[in-house]
């Protein structure tokens, strides 16, 4: 992508944040903080969500109002996020979250790192607790 041109017309500059609605906000925030690293920058108990960041994006984690009724998004069926990608700085550290991912409880790994269309980047893909795909892409040149 050719960030030059590409951003002459842009009217906008990137992600301030993402919005995310989760049914277990609290395996979700622990999914971003403790299994990724990431760091709880507030909380609102009054709506509730949690945010979190990585230092580059943050995510606002807002809790279902009935989690037993929610429904699982269908990325084959519904309008909405497909999934949420997040970049990786290196192939061993794809590795790594791989591994992490793998072990801990609630997450379910839908495909290990592997090559994207014949590489050379690599990615994989996950479901965090609540059920949002979640990509890691480690793009290498």
């Amino acid at each position: 992508m050719n960030q030059s041109s590409d951003t002459a017309q842009a009217r906008t500059q990137g992600a301030h944040h993402i919005g995310l609605t989760v049914s277990d906000l609290e395996a979700s925030a622990a999914f971003f903080t403790k299994l990724l690293g990431w760091r709880e920058v507030r909380r609102d108990a009054g709506y509730p969500a949690v945010f979190v960041s990585d230092g580059v994006i943050m995510l606002t984690l807002w809790q279902t109002q009935d989690a037993a009724k929610a429904r699982p998004f269908d990325r084959k069926r519904n309008v909405g996020l497909h999934h949420l990608a997040l970049l990786v700085d290196d192939p061993a550290r794809l590795d790594e979250i791989h591994e992490l991912l793998n072990d801990a409880p609630n997450v379910e790994i839908e495909f290990a790192p592997e090559s994207l269309r014949g590489g050379p980047t690599r990615h994989m893909m996950c479901l965090e607790p609540s059920g949002i795909r979640v990509e890691f892409i480690c793009p290498l040149a």
